[in-house]
């Protein structure tokens, strides 16, 4: 993802199945934009046929105030949305999900964790299919997350 990307997930932050999770569309924008340069966040547009569809962040949580617990070192952390709303329930998060956390498993990342809205039963759902765990509720700042883990 470049500066040349943040109109489009300005506008995708705006979308009503956005918001629903991912909260308040100018206070998520200004944070998307700030890890721009972010050494420990590295932010992806998702693309299907040369046709952005969606957004991913990779970080590492040792890096932030880490609600998640220990975390063996090396540990990632990834966030996401489809932004396109006639993307959805088509089987696309679950696919780019796996097939980004693969690639960081294969190449040596111990552990990749994601901590989605327990309520948030499309996430989930779409986790569970990239190979996550289920693990434990936990308490962060925005609230209780379903911690879900899929090791090496």
């Amino acid at each position: 993802m470049t500066a040349d990307d943040l109109p489009l997930v300005r506008q995708w932050l705006g979308e009503a199945h956005v918001v629903k999770w991912w909260g308040a569309p100018d206070q998520q924008f200004d944070l998307v934009k700030g890890d721009l340069d972010e050494p420990a966040m590295h932010q992806f547009i998702v693309a299907r046929d040369a046709r952005p569809f969606g957004y991913l962040q990779c970080y590492d949580p040792a890096s932030w105030d880490n609600c998640l617990g220990p975390q063996p070192a090396g540990t990632r952390g990834i966030d996401q949305f489809i932004g396109e709303a006639d993307m959805l329930d088509r089987g696309h998060g679950s696919v780019f999900i796996r097939s980004f956390v693969d690639s960081l498993l294969t190449a040596g990342t111990p552990r990749v964790v994601t901590d989605p809205d327990p309520g948030n039963a499309r996430a989930i759902r779409a986790y569970e299919k990239a190979g996550f765990r289920k693990d434990r509720l936990v308490d962060t700042s925005d609230g209780p997350a379903l911690l879900m883990v899929r090791n090496a």
